[in-house]
């Protein structure tokens, strides 16, 4: 099972949360305060991060854009009714998805799967991956997981390559924000643009020369997101 750093001020939410997590097998670490959890990442190595945005001293943003610096560890951030503009921030800093406290273990269980699965793709997409594909200045890796530009890989978050894989898969189409969140998300029963958009803004400042004109993830007015077409 993977293992989980929890980083959480309120010691009843870490107790609950921890329960939850032990209960269903993970091995779990949990601090209380960002500088804390910065220093558990070493030792413990967590394959997710459990974020809460309200820390004492180093702020759970901070202590996100710190975790997002050094890789790609899937970061999810636990939010308090009300704290939407915190949120955003945070999606915008790197997180991966986040979920609103109070929230059941299974919730807690469904997102942390779900964002683990964007760095482990179905074993059918990884046999039919021919090699690296060009596109532009970019070269996709399905089977490694691996996207360079200009021959430097991309430090991608989770979200960010998943969202990459699933729209250069179908070039030129173009998806609503309800199917990404669906497809990418797997939020099939809230429909919450914010994950999107923070993602696109993310994704954008990586993989284009100018952010404000993009040429690979393109924006279809009133509709959603498309891959290409590339000019000429």
């Amino acid at each position: 099972m993977p293992r989980v750093l929890l980083i959480e001020d309120d010691a009843a939410v870490r107790r609950g949360v921890v329960l939850g997590l032990t209960r269903n097998g993970h091995e779990t670490e949990a601090v209380g305060t960002g500088e804390d959890g910065l220093e558990a990442l070493a030792a413990f190595k967590p394959d997710l991060v459990l974020l809460d945005l309200m820390l004492p001293g180093m702020n759970g943003l901070e202590v996100c854009r710190r975790i997002r610096e050094a890789g790609r560890l899937p970061i999810v951030i636990l939010s308090a009714r009300g704290d939407d503009m915190d949120v955003v921030i945070g999606l915008e800093a790197g997180a991966d998805d986040y979920v609103v406290k109070p929230a059941s273990a299974a919730l807690i269980e469904a997102r942390m799967r779900a964002v683990l699965r964007r760095v482990a793709p179905a074993q059918a997409d990884t046999d039919a991956d021919t090699g690296p594909t060009a596109v532009g200045d970019l070269e996709i890796d399905r089977g490694a997981l691996i996207v360079r530009k200009r021959g430097e890989e991309l430090p991608l978050a989770p979200s960010e390559l998943k969202l990459l894989l699933f729209l250069s898969a179908a070039p030129e189409r173009t998806f609503s924000r309800q199917q990404l969140l669906e497809d990418v998300w797997e939020h099939s029963y809230y429909g919450d643009a914010r994950l999107v958009d923070a993602c696109v803004m993310r994704l954008r400042a990586k993989i284009e020369e100018d952010p404000r004109h993009p040429v690979y993830v393109q924006t279809v007015r009133g509709f959603g997101y498309r891959f290409g077409p590339l000019p000429a």
